[in-house]
């Protein structure tokens, strides 16, 4: 048995395509940032503090554009890696940066409902 010329592909449920999950992916990238942006600083605004070390250093020194920069570099890493990895792979490059900004959009309503 050989495999000489054989090659694998990835399908996913329904028909979703992994270019349409990447698309997907990218949306959601877009709307956690926002979230991650706007809950931080409306707890910063009722005098919560940011607990990234990071981002309260670019918010301490450049306040929203800081924050933005901080935000536009990670996804600029991601932008420079993605072409790295083979297309039904790439989807991962936004969901790395999504879920940390879904889950830390989460905390800071979370935190916010516990002062407001």
């Amino acid at each position: 048995m050989s495999s000489e010329g054989a090659t694998l592909h990835h399908r996913l449920p329904g028909d979703v395509t992994p270019v349409d999950l990447e698309r997907l992916l990218w949306g959601i990238v877009l709307l956690s940032l926002v979230a991650d942006i706007v809950t931080t600083f409306v707890g910063l605004h009722l005098g919560l503090s940011e607990s990234n070390p990071a981002a309260r250093g670019a918010i301490e020194s450049y306040g929203l554009g800081g924050m933005v920069a901080l935000k536009a570099g990670a996804i600029g890493v991601g932008l420079v890696c993605r072409p790295l990895l083979e297309r039904e792979y790439r989807a991962i490059v936004p969901a790395g940066l999504a879920v940390p900004w879904l889950a830390a959009a989460i905390l800071n309503v979370y935190t916010i409902s516990t002062v407001v």
